[in-house]
C-alpha cells in the first residue's frame, strides 16, 4: 500500500512537471527559430555594408538572406499555428500583474514583428528591379518594379527588424531576472523535458 502510494506520487508529481512544460514541438520550434533569426538579424545588419563591387557578391548575399527568411516564414506559420491549437502552461507571473501585461505585449509584439519581417522583405522584393532567387533559383515576379514602394517597405523591413531586437533585449533580459533572481523555473518550461499531455 506504502509503495502504491509513492508510485501515486511520482506519477502526480510528474504530471505536474509535464503541465508546467510547454510541449516538445514548441520547443524544438522556440529554439531553431530564436538561432535562425538571430542569426539571420546578424546576417542582416553585416550585408548592408557590403560592398556592391565585384559585381553579384553584394546580391548573392542578399539572395541568401531572403531565402533563409522564406524558409523560416513557413516555421513561423508552423509555430503560430501549433501555439493555437496547444495550450500552454500556466504564467509565472500573477494576471493583471504589470510583469505579466509587460510580458504578454512583448510576446504579442514579437509574433507580430515575425510575420512583418519575411512578409515586407519578400513583398518589397517584388517591387525591386532585381528577381528573388530562393537558393538560386529564380522565383515568379509578382510586381512590375516600383523603387518607391521598393524604398518603402524596406523602410518597414528594417524598422520592424530593430524593434524585433529590442524586444529580444527586453525577453533576454526578462529570462535573466527569472531566472537569477525569482529562480520561479521558468527557463525549465522551455526545456526538453517530458512531453504535456495534450
Amino acid at each position: 500500500m506504502a509503495n502504491d502510494n509513492l508510485i501515486s506520487d511520482a506519477d502526480a508529481g510528474a504530471h505536474e512537471a509535464d503541465t508546467q512544460r510547454y510541449d516538445r514541438i514548441l520547443v524544438l520550434l522556440h529554439w531553431l527559430l530564436a538561432l535562425a533569426l538571430i542569426g539571420q538579424l546578424v546576417l542582416g545588419l553585416w550585408m548592408v555594408d557590403l560592398p556592391k563591387e565585384p559585381p553579384g557578391y553584394r546580391g548573392g548575399w542578399f539572395n541568401i538572406h531572403k531565402s533563409i527568411g522564406l524558409v523560416i516564414a513557413v516555421f513561423i506559420v508552423w509555430r503560430m499555428g501549433w501555439r493555437i491549437s496547444h495550450p500552454a502552461p500556466a504564467a509565472v507571473t500573477a494576471p493583471g500583474t504589470w510583469q505579466h501585461i509587460v510580458s504578454k505585449l512583448n510576446h504579442g509584439l514579437m509574433y507580430v514583428c515575425m510575420v512583418a519581417m519575411p512578409l515586407s522583405g519578400f513583398i518589397g522584393s517584388n517591387f525591386s528591379q532585381y528577381p528573388i532567387k530562393f537558393f538560386g533559383n529564380t522565383l515568379p515576379r509578382l510586381f512590375e518594379p516600383q523603387p518607391d514602394m521598393k524604398a518603402l517597405l524596406s523602410e518597414v523591413h528594417e524598422l520592424f527588424a530593430l524593434l524585433f531586437m529590442a524586444l529580444i533585449a527586453l525577453h533576454l533580459a526578462a529570462v535573466v531576472w527569472h531566472v537569477l533572481v525569482k529562480r520561479d523555473g521558468l527557463l525549465q518550461r522551455m526545456s526538453w523535458g517530458r512531453a504535456a499531455d495534450n
